[in-house]
């Protein structure tokens, strides 16, 4: 119960746990891989190295950080270079134990980037992906995580999610700061900084928007922030405290938790704070909302049978329906994009995170970690990024559904806490 009230606080008490002095980007660690992996050459593509970003360095760094692949290295080996597939030296590539290849050429056109690209099955010599990109030469990192998505799309038959971006919340120097960054922790920014509290961000579903509560004018206050201009508005600032957003599907409301009625309770408000609607109105802690993928329900997590668990209820209010029932804590509950499973954070030897198959309410833990928390679907639905403590200093993790792969994404020299996973970008 203490845990889940520090829920209703914002999460305080674990962000005044951050560190100091965090490098901007983080690294991905590899510390489990999938149950099978895909043998891929990435041959260096003509010409990139006149370019200001080369494409396939983040292709390779992109498959091989995924677990699910294996990337066979071929630089340096002139016999084995090819720019077209009439040029490819298919004996030599498997040889080395590739089954695919991909191959291209990189060049600067009218002021754009232009990318050419083969995915070779070298058995049958057949090309799996014949493709081209045109860019702004800015967005060239952009370009090599979309081949990589369509690479593994290709290969696994799941979509990828290397073209998506993070948010999450940083403290260094004394400030907290609010932070956008690629899907493998690239080029982070910093949307807002601000020497209180920010925390819970959440993606709107167009991934141009994040929703948070900031402490800035000394109470937790909900705001919606638009990325590409920095206009930000209060869309929850109710008497009391204004807490966990979280975006409907269709991008036009909010659901929050507010206190300004008995004990804390969910709301449905409009984006810009207007027209709120009660939606419980049992039990005196609701909070941590989520919208299910068809946007008719809510999940969250209530004391209202004794102990921290996870429940659904309708948008239009009524009773409530319990979704976890074993062990004494289940919380933080998100459903998939998909609308297939959910994961959470349940108490098991620690705070770790699991999924559960919605259509069979059977529930796997995924993580052997004893401190995660904020757990956050990948676009795809087959990732999940989640805070943790590592040597007592949070950092962010993923682990796939399956529990296989995992990942640390490390900051440079501090912590960073309560992570949200963005939408695809177009």
């Amino acid at each position: 119960m203490k845990r889940l009230k520090q829920f209703i606080r914002g999460f305080v008490a674990a962000t005044l746990l951050m560190g100091s002095a965090a490098h901007a980007d983080m690294t991905i660690e590899v510390v489990g891989v999938g149950s099978q992996q895909y043998p891929i050459a990435i041959l260096p593509f003509q010409n990139e190295t006149t370019q200001s970003q080369p494409v396939t360095p983040v292709v390779n760094t992109d498959l091989s950080n995924s677990g699910l692949f294996k990337t066979i290295p071929v630089t340096g080996d002139l016999s084995l270079m090819a720019y077209h597939p009439s040029e490819i030296n298919y004996p030599a590539l498997q040889a080395k134990g590739a089954q695919t290849a991909l191959i291209g050429q990189m060049t600067a056109e009218g002021g754009q980037v232009v990318v050419r690209f083969w995915l070779i099955d070298l058995a049958t010599k057949q090309e799996l992906i014949a493709f081209e990109k045109r860019g702004n030469p800015a967005h060239a990192r952009r370009i090599a995580h979309q081949i990589a998505d369509m690479i593994y799309a290709k290969l696994t038959g799941k979509s990828g999610v290397f073209a998506s971006r993070i948010a999450y919340v940083l403290k260094a120097a004394g400030r907290f700061q609010l932070q956008v960054a690629d899907a493998d922790g690239y080029g982070a920014q910093t949307v807002l900084a601000s020497r209180q509290p920010i925390m819970s961000p959440k993606w709107s579903p167009d991934g141009g928007k994040l929703a948070y509560v900031s402490f800035e004018k000394e109470k937790p206050i909900v705001y919606v922030h638009e990325l590409a201009t920095g206009k930000r508005w209060q869309a929850a600032n109710f008497k009391g405290s204004n807490s966990a957003p979280a975006w409907s599907p269709d991008g036009k409301q909010l659901a929050v938790v507010l206190s300004k009625d008995l004990g804390s309770q969910i709301y449905i408000v409009n984006v810009d704070g207007s027209n709120p609607r009660r939606v419980t109105t049992t039990g005196e802690i609701n909070t941590e909302p989520s919208f299910t993928a068809d946007g008719r329900n809510l999940i969250f997590t209530s004391d209202r049978g004794g102990s921290p668990q996870i429940y659904r209820i309708s948008v239009n209010g009524g009773d409530a329906v319990r979704l976890t029932n074993s062990g004494s804590y289940n919380a933080s509950g998100k459903i998939s994009p998909d609308g297939r499973s959910m994961t959470y954070i349940t108490r098991t030897s620690g705070y770790r995170v699991a999924i559960m198959d919605l259509a069979t309410r059977q529930s796997m833990t995924l993580t052997d970690t004893n401190m995660d928390d904020s757990p956050s679907f990948a676009p795809n639905s087959q990732m999940i990024l989640y805070e943790t403590d590592v040597g007592r200093r949070g950092t962010l993790a993923v682990v796939s559904a399956d529990g296989r792969v995992k990942q640390r994404l490390k900051a440079q020299g501090g912590e960073v806490r309560q992570p949200a996973w963005g939408p695809m970008l177009r």
